[in-house]
Order: C-alpha cells, then sequence, then structure tokens
C-alpha cells in the first residue's frame, strides 16, 4: 500500500488516470444490457469462425468471460472495462516511446478522460478488442522499426491479425505501415527487408478463419461491409448536415479541446507536406500514418455519407499522442473539468434516468420486457415461439435473458444478419404460433395500434393484436412494445 501512495505522489497525473477508470468500474453495476451486448453475446454462444456483420473476437471474449465469471450484465460490461483497462495501459507503453514525463502523463489523461473510452468500457462491440490489438499492433512495429527488434516483427503480424479479426477497419494498419515506408527516407529501406513481409503475411495468416468462413458463405460479410458503403458513396449526393453531425459526434467522443487538437495538428502536417513539401520527424511521421488515413480519411467522405461514430476510434491512439506533445497544461485543465460534467451527467443519467430516450438503442427495459413476455409466453398451453423485426435488437435481447431461442426477421424471409447463419431449422415451427414482439422506437404513444408487416401476414393464417408492453423507469415511461399472436406458421423453404 506504502508503495502505491509513494508512486501517486511520484506521479500525481496517475491519480486522474486511476480516478476516471475507478469511476467507470463503479458505474458497471448500474449499466443495463445493451443491444450490442446481447447481439454479440450470442456471437459467443453461437461459436463460428466468423460471423456475417463482423469477426468474431468480441464475441468469444464475452463467451470466455461469461464461462469462467456467469452470465450476467455485469460480467459482460467487466469484460469490455478488462479490455479496455488493457488498451489504456498499452497506449502508456506506447506513448513513453515518445514523450517526455510530463507530456506523457498529459497523454495518459488525455485518453482517460474523454467519452470513447467510456463508451467502450460500457459497451460491446468489435471496437473493444480491436482498440487493444490495434495500439499493440503499433508499439510492436514501432519497436520492429526504429529498435531494430526483429522479434516484434512477428509479434507486430500477430497483433495486426488479430486486429483484423476483431473488426475490418483494421486493414488501415497495413496501409498505415505501408504508407510511413513510402514516405520515410531512413526506413524505406525497409521494404527490401524478409522482417517486413514475414509480419504482413502473418498479419494475413492470422486472419485465415475470417477469409474461410467467408469463402464457405459466398463472402457474405465482405459483400455486406462494401456494396451498402461503395453504393451510398457512388451516388455522390453532397449532405453538410452529415458533415456537421460527424463534427458533433467527434466532439462527443473527444471532447472539444481534444478534437480541436486533433484539427490544428491534422491542418498543420497536411499543410506543410503539400505547399512546403516538408515532413516532420520520423517519429512524428509514424505516428501521423496511423493517424491520417483513418481520421482524415474518414472525415473526407463525411459530406457524402454517414460515417459512425466509432469509425475513427483508432487512430485517437496515435493522435492523443501527437496531442500531448501541444496541448498545454491550461487547455488540459479545461478538457478534466468538461470531461468530469459529462461523465457525471452521464452517470446520473444511467442511475437516476432524468432524460427519455425515444430510441431502442438503450440500456433500459430489456430484462423487464423479458420478464413481462415470459408471463404472455406462458398463458398459452402450446407456448408459442418468439420473433421480432426491428433488426437484431429486440430478439438478442430476449435471447439475453430468456432460455430459448428467439428468431429474426429471418422468420418471414427477410435478412436478418448473423440469425441467417445460426443454422435454425425453420421447417420445425410449420403450424405453431408465435408471438410478435417489435419495439416502438420513438414511443409514438398516440397510435393505439401497431403497424404489421405485409411479410408477416404471408406467413401466418392469422395475426391478432394483443395489449402494447409498456416497460416504466421510475415514474417515466421508457420503453413500448407491440405485441402479435401470429397463428399457424408457414415456413418458406
Amino acid at each position: 500500500m506504502n508503495n502505491f501512495i509513494s508512486i501517486i505522489k511520484k506521479h500525481p497525473a496517475l491519480s486522474w488516470v486511476l480516478g476516471f477508470q475507478l469511476f467507470r468500474l463503479l458505474l458497471l453495476p448500474f449499466m443495463g444490457l445493451m443491444p450490442q451486448d446481447a447481439y454479440y453475446y450470442m456471437y459467443g454462444q453461437n461459436l463460428s469462425l466468423s460471423y456475417f456483420d463482423h469477426p468474431g473476437m468480441i464475441g468469444y471474449i464475452l463467451r470466455i468471460f461469461t464461462d469462467v465469471l456467469g452470465q450476467s450484465v455485469f460480467v459482460v460490461k467487466f469484460a469490455d472495462f478488462t479490455i479496455t483497462s488493457l488498451t489504456i495501459f498499452s497506449f502508456y507503453k506506447l506513448a513513453s516511446l515518445f514523450l517526455s514525463k510530463k507530456s506523457l502523463w498529459r497523454s495518459m489523461i488525455l485518453v482517460a478522460s474523454t467519452i470513447f473510452i467510456s463508451i467502450v468500457s460500457f459497451n460491446s462491440t468489435p471496437d473493444v478488442p480491436l482498440l487493444l490489438f490495434w495500439t499493440l499492433s503499433v508499439l510492436f512495429l514501432y519497436k520492429a522499426i526504429f529498435q531494430q527488434k526483429k522479434w516484434c516483427w512477428v509479434l507486430g503480424g500477430i497483433a495486426m491479425g488479430l486486429a483484423f479479426d476483431s473488426k475490418y477497419t483494421a486493414l488501415m494498419l497495413q496501409i498505415g505501415l505501408v504508407a510511413f515506408l513510402i514516405f520515410s527516407n531512413k526506413y524505406r529501406k525497409l521494404f527490401l527487408s524478409p522482417w517486413l513481409w514475414i509480419c504482413l503475411i502473418l498479419s494475413v495468416v492470422i486472419t485465415f478463419p475470417v477469409w474461410w468462413w467467408n469463402y464457405q458463405n459466398e463472402f457474405a460479410s465482405f459483400a455486406f461491409q462494401s456494396s451498402e458503403r461503395t453504393s451510398s458513396i457512388s451516388k455522390f449526393e453532397i449532405k453538410p448536415k452529415l458533415f456537421f453531425g460527424a463534427i458533433g459526434h467527434q466532439l462527443f467522443l473527444l471532447l472539444p479541446i481534444l478534437f480541436s487538437a486533433f484539427i490544428v495538428f491534422s491542418f498543420k502536417h497536411i499543410k506543410k507536406a503539400l505547399i512546403k513539401f516538408k515532413l516532420p520527424s520520423q517519429n512524428t511521421l509514424f505516428l501521423l500514418a496511423f493517424f491520417v488515413p483513418t481520421f482524415v480519411g474518414f472525415f473526407l467522405i463525411t459530406p457524402i455519407y454517414w460515417v459512425k461514430l466509432n469509425w475513427m476510434m483508432p487512430s485517437y491512439i496515435t493522435g492523443i499522442i501527437i496531442a500531448g506533445m501541444y496541448i498545454s497544461k491550461k487547455l488540459l485543465k479545461i478538457q478534466v473539468i468538461i470531461s468530469i460534467v459529462f461523465h457525471i451527467a452521464v452517470a446520473s443519467q444511467v442511475i437516476f434516468f432524468f432524460v427519455p430516450i425515444k430510441s431502442d438503442d438503450t440500456w433500459v427495459g430489456w430484462e423487464e420486457l423479458s420478464i413481462e413476455v415470459k408471463k404472455l409466453q406462458e398463458k398459452y398451453e402450446e407456448k408459442p415461439f418468439l420473433f421480432s423485426m426491428d433488426g437484431y435488437k429486440t430478439s438478442a435481447g430476449l435471447r439475453f435473458y430468456l432460455d430459448q431461442k428467439v428468431y429474426a426477421q429471418n422468420i418471414v424471409g427477410l435478412n436478418a444478419l448473423h440469425f441467417d447463419y445460426l443454422n435454425d431449422d425453420l421447417q420445425i415451427l410449420k403450424g405453431t404460433n408465435a408471438l410478435f414482439i417489435n419495439s416502438d422506437k420513438r414511443f409514438k404513444n398516440k397510435l393505439k395500434n401497431g403497424t404489421i408487416n405485409e411479410d408477416v401476414l404471408k406467413n401466418f393464417s392469422t395475426v391478432r393484436e394483443l395489449q402494447p408492453i409498456i416497460i416504466n423507469e421510475g415514474t417515466a415511461r421508457s420503453r413500448k412494445f407491440w405485441v402479435f399472436y401470429c397463428s399457424n406458421y408457414q415456413a418458406k423453404k
């Protein structure tokens, strides 16, 4: 204990980092199940080499944690928190290679104070393991290139492969590495090194499960991730609201000071490179190689495409290290104050639910819904099966809490993400009855009747609307679910 206190006294900034992490840990028990938590938990309960919309790393992690510690919302959140804490530690090891002690601890406070760290600490997404393996990749690649540690080429290749096994965005790691070597006069010769190619080949070999699954499934995941994106971008319609929306969610994730720092140094270095043909030092060039393609690259398409708030997250790792070189003590204090206010507001919302969230993308109501659905299901002698058609969210949420299969819109012949790849034999349900549960995303209380999809009517003999399920959080009505009793299911082959 005395040793710990002496370390804190020696590094006062450490108390801020630990303080933010302790805050997050204490908030974990109050966090309810997010739909993403339930969906990726389902990944782990249905083990596969890969999955329809993402590789499976987050599912494997949740499977390990819940097998060891038991299935609960807290354990799922604790898994996210643990992996993210490892990311912060890895960030420390990486940043220490570039920064003085003073700047190092400023960058540690910067990363610990961000909202994006809170999000990946509380919410299971592929970004959770991606950020860890992205950070480790950059760490090992730096040591391989700048410190000539050959074994780090091997570790870097493994880490890049595991990052890709987490999320396809990890491809930007190889792009960053190649970009750095192209622009670096000093290290361009490494293209002739067998160790570089061992690293790159190994990074591909590690991803073999993802490629094999896609090969077996007509490259469904790659098609899903590319077709919608490319078709939307190819239309090239300028939409200013998308651009300003991207600015808004980046301001939220990074907070104003850090986001402004990103914009300032990005403009500064790009201007020098394009106008003055002057590149930064080798160290800074290395950091920029893993920042610019992802952060600036995605920002360039925001006027024509909705870039999701988490897509730029990997770039934050090296971006924050660069920001640590720029941000003054005064600006850091402002960042911390804003962060504390934000986190107190978030904690208040989580615990007391002051502001109703009119969305199904929330931590509120899933357990209560499962209780009500189970009661309703038990009223019928034949125990009707359950399905939903609001994406994966209601189906995954009910699956998490109920010890039974809950189907998605694949029941009526529509695409349903990885629900299509669970090898469910829908023919055994032929002739049975079902309860169709659908979330009213905007909680439209004025509507007395739900809307029945035509595909549902085609697949059942009769569809009868029941009383909606209303979930109350405190004194406020927080969630609403439409309920329909559907008889005599006719499964499509």
